[in-house]
């Protein structure tokens, strides 16, 4: 059987570069030679998309080749070189901007080549943590208590934040992945910074009600109708909340628990929720979603993310091998379910 042409797409524009070639670097040792061919996809710091012959530590684009798309042509030109480059399918492992939020999902959809995950709109979707949350409030699935604040609106008033949603709140932006620029709020000052920290990453803001509760995370792997829903992960942060520095820093003490220890009834309930999210949103390929836990037992839907960490301290390969499925097996899997025709039910 030919072997099929897998383009690893990694590193990015966004704040998780480092973070994505971590991940990707995983992902590359774990690909089984004997069935892909991998081409590496490099995407520097500016977005320039690089072809590179090995995999170095650091990463250099010295001897690289560009990569630019030829639309509807199923593949890309080299330059200088001029030389086709066509996988059969797109590995994305980005995180972040133009990474997960659907433009190279869209970009993939232009040349006509298959690529893990979900797609453009899924993509865009699921990036948008107000869309998100509005479209579980509608289909009745509980959330944290928020409001949205857009950069070209005044600082509100702390005093009637608190007053709407409790104190402490947390703030961050929209559309950011991996708890990039996520503040605690305690008062108006905490505010006004918290807000000039997420407008940086986005102009648009959520701040949401600061909960006392348990960080729930399950995995999601396969296309609509037939997917498969993983058991329940927990979450221990090693400060007030999980924040960038708490998932990636070497030195971090966080820790992932699993399984998480729920009831049985607790575990149904999560994994029949995570469930309706990922078909209410219409994934495809694979999805990481979290919850919250109160102190009361009740569950708050939190948010997606279409593209999780694949580094040695994520969640979404542990859940998975804890169900069974090695790390090479996922990612087969996750490749057959791309190159699969998608299904769609009126």
């Amino acid at each position: 059987m030919q072997r099929k042409t897998v383009l690893l797409l990694f590193g990015g524009e966004s704040s998780e570069h480092e973070v994505s070639i971590s991940s990707a670097r995983n992902v590359y040792a774990a690909i089984d030679e004997d069935k892909f061919d991998v081409d590496l996809g490099f995407i520097d710091r500016s977005g320039r998309w690089w072809l590179l012959s090995s995999f170095d530590d650091p990463i250099s684009t010295t001897e690289a080749v560009q990569l630019l798309p030829v639309l509807g042509a199923h593949g890309f030109t080299s330059l200088p070189h001029g030389k086709t480059v066509a996988p059969h399918v797109i590995l994305p492992i980005l995180h972040g901007k133009n990474g997960e939020d659907g433009s190279v999902q869209a970009l993939a959809q232009l040349l006509h080549i298959p690529i893990v995950g979900c797609d453009m709109t899924a993509s865009a979707l699921c990036m948008d943590k107000v869309a998100t949350k509005q479209i579980a409030e509608r289909n009745h699935v509980p959330v944290v208590a928020y409001e949205v604040h857009h950069n070209y609106e005044p600082v509100p008033d702390f005093d009637h934040l608190s007053t709407l949603l409790g104190s402490p709140l947390f703030v961050k932006p929209a559309r950011a992945g991996s708890s990039v620029g996520v503040t605690k709020v305690h008062n108006e000052e905490e505010l006004e910074v918290a807000l000039r920290i997420a407008h940086k990453h986005d102009d648009v803001a959520l701040i949401e009600r600061g909960v006392t509760a348990r960080e729930l995370e399950v995995a999601v792997l396969g296309n609509l109708p037939d997917f498969q829903v993983s058991g329940v992960g927990e979450i221990k942060p090693e400060g007030e909340f999980y924040s960038y520095e708490s998932k990636y820093n070497s030195q971090s003490t966080s820790a992932t628990i699993i399984p998480a220890d729920l009831s049985d009834e607790q575990t149904a309930k999560i994994r029949g929720l995570t469930r309706d999210i990922y078909m209410m949103l219409g994934c495809r390929g694979l999805a990481r979603i979290d919850f919250f836990l109160d102190e009361t037992g009740v569950i708050y839907f939190n948010e997606v993310n279409t593209l999780p960490g694949f580094t040695n301290i994520s969640m979404y390969p542990k859940l998975w091998r804890a169900s069974g499925i090695s790390y090479p097996e996922l990612i087969e899997k996750l490749i057959n379910f791309a190159l699969a025709p998608a299904t769609i039910t009126l």
